[in-house]
């Protein structure tokens, strides 16, 4: 999966993104832009190797080596191809992407979703392909901002650099639209696209309202004895696990059986279930 995400990677990056002159986002994204301003030699293949490997042995103790090392697999299989793509095969990159031609749109749309693609399924397999993440890891708590802060600041500082440094916007502002498609991809193949509702449901009436929705549901619940902040008297608080077309019939059933019972639903990622009692 790793080889596998790497290869999409690099496609994404080299037939979308760097024939138009438009740029990924973190340690790729500058490898882009320093590949463009260096002897011709200094290649983007030559950069992610440069510019990556360090920041991930840097993270080794925070990360662990198992994490590492997939990095620096994915990396290396990511700058391998994109080597392979531009230099060796018989595929022309250097002025227009081979499939989108030099619609900006359309390279950055295809190519955010191809390399965000790539990049979430390294990630979903234990390791990262952008040492930008790994730094934001270590450093954002110690400067009192969010990991996902920390990498939108790098990101908007490169975007500005690579604005001053070409001298137009044009290219920097689709970069960003690259960069969101990516973004938006990359928790798709993370979090799954259908994300799980979670229900905390609190009721003076939990036997009947486990017993309703096991039944309609065909899965478990869990029961959880809490005390009212308010009335400090005894009630229940069913937790239960839906998919989001299940919520309004999971609504209808709680109040048709309790119409005062409070219910919350949030957004979750992933649910593990070895054994589920019914």
């Amino acid at each position: 999966m790793l080889t596998l995400a790497g290869i999409i990677n690099a496609t994404g990056v080299v037939c979308f993104l760097t024939p138009v002159n438009l740029y990924d986002s973190g340690i790729s994204g500058t490898s882009v832009l320093l590949s463009q301003v260096t002897p011709q030699w200094m290649t983007l293949s030559v950069f992610l190797l440069i510019l990556n490997i360090p920041l991930f042995l840097y993270g080794l103790k925070k990360q662990g080596i198992v994490f590492t090392i997939y990095s620096i697999y994915a990396v290396a299989i990511y700058s391998t191809v994109a080597w392979l793509i531009s230099d060796v095969l018989p595929i022309d990159v250097n002025f227009a992407s081979p499939l989108a031609g030099t619609d900006l749109l359309l390279c950055a749309l295809f190519g955010g979703l191809i390399s965000g693609m790539g990049s979430g399924l390294v990630i979903r397999n234990g390791g990262a392909i952008d040492g930008i993440e790994v730094m934001a890891v270590i450093f954002a708590k110690r400067i009192g901002i969010s990991v996902g802060t920390f990498v939108m600041a790098y990101n908007i500082v490169l975007y500005i650099a690579a604005g001053l440094i070409i001298q137009s916007w044009i290219l920097p502002l689709y970069s960003i639209v690259a960069y969101a498609a990516a973004l938006k991809t990359v928790d798709f193949i993370v979090d799954g696209l259908d994300r799980a509702k979670c229900a905390m449901i609190i009721t003076t009436k939990p036997d009947e309202i486990c017993a309703e929705l096991m039944d309609t549901f065909e899965t478990g619940a869990t029961k959880i004895d809490v005390i009212g902040g308010y009335s400090n008297k005894p009630k229940t608080m069913v937790y239960f696990i839906v998919n989001r077309f299940q919520v309004v019939k999971l609504k209808e059933i709680v109040h048709d059986i309790d119409g005062n019972a409070y219910i919350t639903i949030s957004e979750i990622a992933d649910v593990f279930a070895a054994n589920q009692d019914k």
